[in-house]
């Protein structure tokens, strides 16, 4: 139990003490509102599509691949934003929320959280690339989708659904996000081997994403404005790490995934809120407090309800 507790605190305060650093550091004048605009900007065009292009170029696809895992990962994922978008329609409506909430309640950090709690646990992290698979490239068509349709501008409000439509059609092709994930699956289909100058300059840039992007949501985070905002980041924090993981993994069992691939189901299902949403949520015009919120809660949290998840699979026997 006590090694449980550990290992999620290992993976999950670290993330929780850059943010809080970026917040020192904003408020005492050191990191300036213009920087932090800059650090939003780099890792959305630059960090995170390159991030998404090595994680899944250097991966082998081909020889990993389970397409009845990839396709509950899938379901599950596309059932999950349904589900929460239509209720946040219904609750948040006139709130300009909408699109915040729905982003924050159902991206979880899989990339970078995946592989480090299958590596960790299994010295293996291949499963973690098939749920990315499954999961990440429909996280990030989505939350292009609905940010923009639910974008609080009052532009947006007011063009036609047909405009919007075409909008987000263009915002999906020209995302850089997209576009990283489309090149790297690519690269990992053709066996293309990564040359070694290559892949360390990828990897130079790729360990920007993070770092960046939290200190970027601690030096955002408005803790005033945030205070307003306490019953929508109570419930998806809630929902995130909690309800998810309570509806989908005994469905999970159900359709008999245990050990690796059950834990990247948890990863993708109950983890924190990537810092991602926020970068993608400040970039497509909303206010980012709620996303900046909720991934602070999730991070905090997390180290929590995922030691409770670990735990019960465990003593259940699913994971070994």
């Amino acid at each position: 139990m006590l090694e449980n507790i550990l290992f999620s605190m290992n993976s999950t305060m670290p993330l929780f003490f850059i943010m809080l650093l970026g917040y020192v550091l904003h408020r005492t004048g050191f990191l300036s509102d213009a920087f932090v605009a800059g650090a939003n900007k780099f890792v959305f065009y630059v960090a995170l599509p390159v991030q998404l292009f090595r994680d899944l170029g250097k991966n082998d696809v081909r020889a990993t691949f389970d397409g009845r895992y990839v396709l509950f990962c899938f379901a599950v994922t596309l059932a999950c934003i349904l589900v929460i978008w239509a209720l946040a329609k219904l609750f948040l409506k006139g709130t300009g929320l909408v699109g915040e909430f729905v982003q924050v309640c159902y991206r979880s950090s899989a990339a970078i959280l995946g592989s480090a709690f299958l590596q960790s646990i299994y010295g293996d992290a291949s499963m973690s690339s098939l749920m990315i698979l499954g999961s990440v490239p429909l996280y990030n068509i989505m939350a292009v989708v609905i940010l923009m349709l639910e974008a609080p501008t009052a532009q947006a409000q007011t063009g036609n659904m047909a405009e919007k439509l075409k909008k987000s059609v263009k915002g999906i092709l020209t995302n850089p996000i997209l576009l990283g994930i489309a090149a790297g699956f690519a690269w990992s289909m053709l066996h293309i081997s990564m040359p070694a100058m290559l892949d360390k300059a990828l990897s130079n840039v790729a360990g920007l994403t993070s770092p960046l992007a939290l200190l970027a949501i601690g030096a955002g985070f408005k803790g005033q404005k945030a205070l307003g905002y306490l019953k929508p980041t109570a419930v998806a924090t809630v929902v995130k790490l909690m309800v998810l993981p309570a509806l989908f993994l005994p469905l999970a069992v159900r359709f008999g995934f245990t050990d690796e691939k059950l834990v990247a189901l948890l990863v993708m299902l109950g983890s924190i809120t990537t810092p991602a949403c926020y970068v993608m949520a400040k970039q497509m015009g909303h206010e980012g407090v709620l996303t900046g919120s909720v991934c602070v809660t999730t991070t905090l949290f997390s180290a929590f309800s995922l030691t409770f998840w670990l735990f019960v699979l465990r003593s259940l026997g699913y994971i070994l």
